[in-house]
């Protein structure tokens, strides 16, 4: 690789916690950068203590650290794209959402990381409101997983039809598209995402891969949208590509830990079983 190639790696930035297990959050999103040849730059919010089985402890960093590091990456390299995930608290999300104006951070990817996939409420209700009014509004795509539509829209979400209707409550909340995931679903529905840009809904599907080692694969999603943004694709496409990736790297997921292992971010360069 020559000089002038590596000066035009593009840079995407995550905005999120870090995961001590390595299975999602900063970490899951660098790897997913760089499966897409794109730089990761990242800022941290959070430091938790976790691994396959769960999280046992979560330190938040203060606002003016979360700042630091935004304007320290921003004024320095050119962002083409910023995916958020955990933000934890209204202050964070307040900083995040002023800093995103200051620095003109586009192609904000927004995964609003409220409820865990079980349905286990992660912030208060001050932090929800937050993020709903001052950040979601900023994003190009937010990427809410059953639950967290369930908290946007105001609607129970048991079919199909309330996913549509929950996507085009959501996009009048301000974001340019939204993305309602169907990971938390059951049966058919099972993996079936909901795209509604304001002109066109409908429904996003790839194959359902059989495996209990999923962990990070809301952050991987969007992290790979944000780095399908950066290499110049439109934003259907990116999620597109997004959900192949993922998918993909459900197939390659990892068996580690006790628990629920991570996605196989890397899978190409794992070894093939014979």
């Amino acid at each position: 690789m020559t000089d002038a190639t590596r000066a035009n790696v593009p840079v995407a930035l995550t905005i999120a916690g870090s995961d001590s297990g390595g299975g999602a959050g900063i970490q899951a999103d660098i790897r997913t950068f760089a499966f897409h040849c794109v730089h990761g730059s990242s800022v941290i919010t959070c430091v938790t203590a976790q691994n396959t089985l769960g999280v046992t402890r979560v330190d938040a960093l203060s606002p003016q650290a979360v700042v630091a590091q935004i304007e320290a990456v921003a004024q320095d390299m050119e962002v083409r794209a910023t995916k958020t995930g955990m933000l934890l608290n209204q202050e964070i999300i307040a900083a995040v959402a002023e800093q995103v104006d200051i620095w003109g951070l586009t192609n904000l990817v927004v995964d609003p990381v409220m409820v865990s996939r079980t349905g286990a409420q992660l912030i208060d209700d001050d932090a929800v409101a937050t993020l709903r009014e001052r950040l979601i509004p900023k994003a190009a795509i937010v990427t809410p997983n059953r639950y967290e539509a369930q908290m946007l829209s105001g609607l129970e979400i048991h079919t199909l039809a309330d996913m549509e209707t929950a996507a085009q409550r959501i996009y009048d909340l301000g974001p340019a598209a939204v993305v309602v995931k169907g990971g938390g679903m059951s049966d058919h529905l099972r993996g079936v995402d909901v795209w509604f840009d304001g002109k066109t809904l409908e429904t996003v599907t790839t194959v359902t891969v059989d495996t209990t080692n999923t962990h990070g694969t809301g952050c991987t999603l969007s992290a790979a949208i944000a780095a399908n943004l950066v290499l110049g694709h439109t934003s259907p496409m990116a999620l597109k590509l997004a959900k192949d990736y993922v998918t993909e790297a459900l197939k390659h997921a990892l068996s580690i830990g006790q628990g629920t292992g991570p996605v196989g971010h890397f899978f190409p360069l794992l070894p093939t079983q014979g």
